[in-house]
């Protein structure tokens, strides 16, 4: 059987998505890969929601080997109910609704800050013919996710502000079910994540991804 991902209209519209995001981003986020690393860190920790609306036009979406994991770990965790924190224009939210339709439906919760790319992700998740399975929530996601979020969470994925990444991930461990998943893309940003998560204490088997052009963190919570 093939899959939703790898067959129209999710494949071409991927394919199309991930060319534009290259084309957009390099000019977007020029003057930021300017600064050095630490000046880019200041700007994004210093004031999270003016630098993300600085960078509106941009995708910033996850690489295509971090979405093709996203599809493989909620198929074979045959996930029920998934949660997204940072929509942006939907390309990551294509993968996660792809492998819910493969694996027989679910809920897949996906909140994002910015007005327009909440109405640009709703119109491709629309095209791909996922949009049935997305409930998208609109606004700050300590609000968003504060309420109305199922318990036995099986997938959560870390893609917004990276100052929000232990906080969310405070808020949503009550409704974690055995053995869910958690994906940090860029966690580097966000080391005080990445420190809870690898303590033992607090129930995490954690992964680093090293990737070339990506630093994900993989959790599973074990306790």
């Amino acid at each position: 059987m093939t899959s939703t991902l790898h067959s129209p209209p999710v494949a071409t519209l991927l394919t199309h998505l991930f060319a534009d995001a290259r084309k957009t981003d390099a000019a977007v986020l020029a003057p930021f890969s300017a600064l050095s690393p630490e000046a880019r860190a200041d700007a994004l920790h210093r004031d999270p929601r003016a630098f993300y609306a600085s960078v509106a036009e941009a995708y910033l979406p996850v690489s295509e080997e971090l979405g093709r994991l996203l599809y493989a770990l909620t198929l074979a965790r045959r996930a029920r109910t998934v949660v997204e924190f940072g929509t942006s224009f939907g390309l990551s939210t294509l993968h996660l609704a792809a492998a819910l339709r493969d694996s027989g439906g679910g809920r897949l919760i996906t909140t994002e800050y910015e007005p327009a790319k909440v109405r640009r992700a709703k119109e491709h998740l629309t095209r791909a013919g996922l949009v049935d399975l997305v409930e998208f929530r609109e606004g700050d996601a300590l609000e968003t996710l504060r309420h109305d979020v199922p318990d036995g969470i099986d997938l959560v994925l870390f893609d917004g502000a990276k100052p929000l990444y232990l906080p969310l991930l405070r808020l949503l461990e009550p409704r974690l079910g055995p053995g869910a998943i958690l994906v940090a893309d860029n966690v580097r940003m966000s080391p005080d994540f990445a420190a809870h998560v690898a303590r033992p204490e607090h129930g995490y088997i954690p992964v680093a991804l090293p990737w070339e052009d990506d630093d994900c963190l993989f959790a599973v919570r074990v306790g």
